[in-house]
C-alpha cells in the first residue's frame, strides 16, 4: 500500500483549512489513497476542542492586530502556535476507531526523525505530543471524522520560539518549547526534514510514499 504526499509549501491557515477537508472526503470516499500534507503556516493561532480560552495571553483582538490569525478548530487538544519554520503535517489517514495508535505512530514517527539528528526525544502518557528533556519539540493534535483523520503534528525546525510566549502553549504551564535547530545549534534545512519525515511514516506506518499526489 501507498500513501501520498504533497508539498504545500507557506499556506495561509485558513486556505489550508479547506483544503484538508476536501482530501479528507476524497479519503473517505476512496477517491484518494491517504495522504500526507506537508506544509508551513504564515503566523497563526489555533485553539482546538479543549480550548476555552483560559490560554491565551491576551485577547483575541490583540492576535489579530498583532500580525497573528486565529481560528477555533475542530482537532484534539489547546492552543497551540504555527509559523514559518514550522513543519505542520496533515496526516489525512484512515484510522477506524484505533485514533489512540494512531496517535502513538506519529510519535513514533517523531521520534525517528529526532533521533536521525541525534536526539533523544520522548511521547509523554497522558496527551500527544514528542519532548526533549523539559521542552516540546513536536505538538499533536488530530481530528477524526468518518474513520478518517485530519489535522495532524507541528514540528519546530527553526521557527520563531518567541512567537509562543503570547500563548500557553497546549495549556502546559512551566512547560518551554524547542526546536531542532536550537537543540542542534545550526541550520536544519526544512527539505531535508521533510524528506526524513516522510521516510519515518514510511517505516512506522508501513507504507511507500508517492510523491506530488498524483496516480
Amino acid at each position: 500500500m501507498e500513501f501520498w504526499v504533497e508539498d504545500l509549501g507557506l499556506l495561509p491557515y485558513g486556505e489550508a483549512w479547506a483544503y484538508q477537508k476536501e482530501v479528507h472526503q476524497e479519503v473517505v470516499r476512496g477517491k484518494r489513497p491517504p495522504t500526507l500534507l506537508l506544509l508551513e503556516h504564515p503566523r497563526v493561532i489555533t485553539l482546538g476542542r479543549k480550548a476555552t480560552g483560559e490560554n491565551l495571553l491576551f485577547p483575541e483582538s490583540w492576535y489579530r492586530e498583532n500580525g497573528f490569525e486565529l481560528f477555533w478548530v475542530e482537532r484534539g487538544g489547546d492552543v497551540t502556535y504555527h509559523g514559518p519554520g514550522q513543519l505542520v503535517g496533515y496526516p489525512i489517514f484512515p484510522v477506524g476507531r484505533e485514533v489512540r495508535r494512531f496517535l502513538r505512530q506519529i510519535e513514533e514517527a517523531i521520534v525517528k526523525v529526532a533521533a536521525g539528528y541525534g536526539l533523544e526525544a520522548y511521547p509523554t502518557p497522558g496527551y500527544a505530543g514528542v519532548w526533549v528533556g523539559e521542552d516540546k519539540l513536536c505538538a499533536i493534535g488530530v481530528a477524526v471524522k468518518e474513520g478518517v483523520s485530519f489535522h495532524g503534528f507541528a514540528l519546530n525546525v527553526s521557527t520563531d520560539l518567541n512567537d509562543f510566549t503570547v500563548i500557553i502553549p497546549c495549556g502546559l504551564k512551566g512547560k518551554g518549547v524547542t526546536s531542532l535547530e536550537k537543540l542542534l545549534g545550526r541550520k536544519v534545512p526544512m527539505p531535508e526534514v521533510k524528506e526524513r519525515v516522510v521516510q519515518a511514516f514510511a517505516e512506522v506506518f508501513g507504507m511507500a510514499p508517492r510523491y506530488g499526489g498524483t496516480a
